[in-house]
């Protein structure tokens, strides 16, 4: 039944590696199952056979498609099915659309989708990867004109080694995360996490990765000589060489005065009139070609930039190569929130701020991996006014959430554990004004916002981008590229890091790939940016981290409960931590293996809380303090509950720092107190002492001496009577 069905095997850092195909999908231009380990990805390239009308763009569209009974979850949603694709699904499309984007023909107008779909987790064999050398092969044996194949690796650093596609176990270890796509020649694409790596080490694996896909292309490269199609032929959307040709020549003169400019708004408005006098000439020379004539305005200025650069060095904003846009940064701009910082970076600006909460407030997953929650969290706003258009917000798309996930990668290995800093932390980045290098505006106003807000984190972090130009063996980068260096120039290589190493890559490419001496520069040139953002910019705003949060934010504390105490604190039907919560005003929350975090408004009645919880777990012992309530009075003193079930008794004699003859001068019922323990008899009864704190902790002075506690004898009976010793 299965004619056109075939396999192809081979080994993949250790673990093998499946292709099949001919027996899924056949109606798919091109389509395979890959096998690795366990994990079991399909992926179909389709194309439509004409190109869609009216745009002047590639589209392509790349799904990868998480299903959760591929790690045998049911969906948790009311409907039970898979709902919007989640962040890391989408992350995941545009690690695999960067790399083959620039392998398509330029004119080619054509559609085609790529679906992956993951139908089985294997937790040490990265479903990502598969799903990436998956669609290397559906394109390269498709009839889908495309330049590949291409092939993607993962590569962690465990105990100083660099490791290829890293298992679960080593992956918690690493102190990288570097996804590495290739072609047979050039690196394609870069993906990066890094706990401060120095740029060579950096370097070291991403070359390491690239020698390793060499492998994996060749392996696709047989595939494809025996299987693959011919590639069908398409209409060509290149504008006719003479008419770009008289276009350019018309109006290169008015384009190159138009773009000399280091301000967005007047480069807009110069250029207005440059396309209503072209067109105006030559829409009655080439009829119906309004939109070939407006692709030939964009090629002159993309040919008048890439001369500017290549030729003269030469910036539209007349700067220098490796000359950075004023810069600018300020925290504290908002009230009330708990920390904010704004970045200006030319005329991108972004604003940060900073809310910490509970860590119930963390976000919970349900998804492919692992992960179940997290409790740092990065969105990232680019509402239509910040390029100065007019359109309705309609929620993050792709490249927001991309953005968003760059930064928040970039500071995770400055953020402090949980049990250093027991709190969910979420930023939110609002892009206020954007021409170039947003996601990295976004990392230093992060680092501002979360110094502002007394976060320990454990060093700033910034972020900076490199732009490249080529031509044939030619080639330049340039440092901080804005909006038009982007647009036409070949990479956008975004390095973000601290003083001591490299935290996050992001490397976004229009051409085949990179060479290592061009990395290297890239490298060498972030550095440089970044060292003299973080000194001469970000620490003089804000030299160090604010010793105290704001007074919004709430007050955390955390302790660890043995697990065979967490009942006792829990209590019947939840009774006790009722109480305490209820008592003291706080949150708490205590995990299965007895991590306890506490929160409130008032840091004392966090502590109160936490005090009280110790002494549930830990017996009480002579010459401790508690915060207490009072429970009941009595002629003789007043009993002091420190927490549910263990009360003690505060003797009148130990009631102030003064004489006392009437108890309810000193308290009441309800009063919250400070005590501390006398002694505890051979009942296990508690002589409390209020006396004695306010003594100890507070300093204060007694007016008289008097006798120690009560004596044993001196204890009340249980008809509230008072019995002496005999002795007496």
């Amino acid at each position: 039944m299965f004619e056109n069905f075939r396999k192809f095997e081979t080994v993949f850092a250790g673990r093998p590696l499946v292709i099949e195909t001919g027996k899924m999908a056949q109606l798919a231009n091109g389509e395979c199952l890959v096998r690795y380990g366990e994990t079991t990805v399909h992926v179909a390239a389709t194309a439509a056979p004409k190109p869609r009308d009216g745009v002047d763009f590639f589209p392509l569209s790349v799904d990868f498609e998480e299903k959760l009974y591929s790690v045998g979850k049911i969906p948790g949603s009311y409907t039970k099915r898979e709902g919007r694709p989640t962040d890391k699904a989408i992350l995941v499309c545009r690690m695999i659309d960067r790399p083959i984007r620039p392998l398509f023909p330029k004119d080619m107008r054509n559609d085609v989708s790529i679906v992956a779909t993951v139908m089985s987790v294997d937790h040490d064999c990265s479903p990502e990867i598969a799903a990436m050398v998956g669609t290397s092969v559906a394109l390269s044996i498709s009839d889908i004109p495309w330049n590949g194949p291409i092939s993607g690796v993962s590569v962690g650093r465990v105990n100083g080694e660099f490791v290829i596609n890293p298992t679960q176990e080593q992956r918690k270890v690493s102190e990288m995360a570097v996804t590495v796509a290739s072609t047979d020649k050039k690196i394609a694409m870069i993906e990066a996490g890094a706990n401060e790596i120095s740029d060579e080490d950096m370097l070291a694996g991403i070359m390491f990765g690239h020698e390793e896909n060499q492998k994996i292309i060749e392996f696709i490269k047989g595939i494809r000589d025996e299987i693959g199609k011919a590639k069908f032929e398409y209409p060509s959307n290149e504008p006719d060489h003479d008419m770009f040709e008289a276009i350019k020549d018309f109006a290169i003169e008015d384009i190159k005065f138009a773009l000399d400019t280091d301000d967005k708004l007047v480069r807009d408005e110069r250029l207005k009139p440059v396309y209503e006098k072209v067109h105006e000439k030559f829409d009655e020379l080439y009829p119906e070609q309004e939109a070939k004539i407006d692709e030939c305005l964009y090629k002159t200025q993309k040919f008048v930039v890439r001369r500017w650069l290549l030729d003269e060095k030469k910036r539209v904003d007349g700067r220098g190569m490796d000359d950075i846009r004023p810069l600018a940064a300020e925290v504290d701009l908002l009230p009330r929130v708990h920390g904010s910082g704004m970045f200006t970076r030319g005329q991108t600006q972004v604003l940060t701020i900073a809310t910490l909460g509970s860590i119930r407030d963390n976000q919970l997953f349900d998804g492919i991996d692992d992960e179940e929650s997290k409790r740092y969290i990065h969105h990232y706003n680019f509402p239509s006014y910040s390029v100065g258009e007019t359109k309705p917000s309609r929620g993050p798309g792709r490249r927001e959430v991309g953005h968003g996930a760059l930064a928040e990668r970039a500071l995770v290995p400055v953020i402090p554990s949980v049990e250093e800093f027991p709190y969910t932390i979420r930023l939110v980045s609002e892009v206020l004004s954007s021409n170039g290098s947003t996601s990295q505006g976004s990392i230093c106003g992060s680092t501002l916002a979360l110094m502002a807000a007394g976060v320990p984190i454990k060093a700033p972090v910034a972020g900076i981008s490199c732009g490249l130009i080529t031509e044939g063996d030619k080639w330049d980068t340039m440092v901080d590229i804005q909006g038009l260096e982007d647009f036409f120039g070949d990479m956008d290589f975004k390095v973000a890091g601290t003083h001591k190493g490299i935290t996050a890559i992001q490397m976004d490419l229009k051409i085949d790939g990179l060479t290592p001496e061009i990395i290297k520069q890239a490298f060498e040139k972030t550095h440089k940016a970044r060292i003299y953002i973080l000194d001469e910019i970000m620490l003089k705003a804000i030299p160090e981290v604010r010793p105290e949060l704001s007074e919004y934010a709430p007050k955390m504390l955390s302790t660890t409960v043995p697990v065979d105490k967490i009942r006792e604190v829990i209590g019947t039907g939840g009774k006790v931590i009722q109480k305490i919560t209820a008592e003291c005003g706080v949150e708490i929350n205590i995990d299965d293996d007895g991590s306890c975090f506490i929160n409130g408004i008032s840091l004392e009645n966090c502590q109160r809380a936490l005090d009280i919880i110790n002494t549930i777990v830990n017996d009480p012992e002579p010459g401790t303090y508690y915060t207490g309530k009072v429970t009941r009075i009595m002629d003789f003193g007043a009993f002091v509950e420190i927490a549910p079930g263990k009360e003690g008794l505060v003797h009148v004699s130990r009631l102030d720092v003064k004489r006392t003859e009437n108890v309810r001068d000193v308290v009441n019922e309800g009063d919250i107190v400070k005590v501390k323990v006398l002694e505890i008899d051979d009942k296990g009864r508690l002589n409390l002492s209020i006396r004695d704190a306010m003594i100890d902790l507070d300093g204060a002075v007694p007016e008289n001496t008097i006798s120690d506690a009560p004596r044993k004898s001196d204890r009340p009976r249980r008809d509230g009577g008072f019995k002496r010793d005999r002795r007496n």
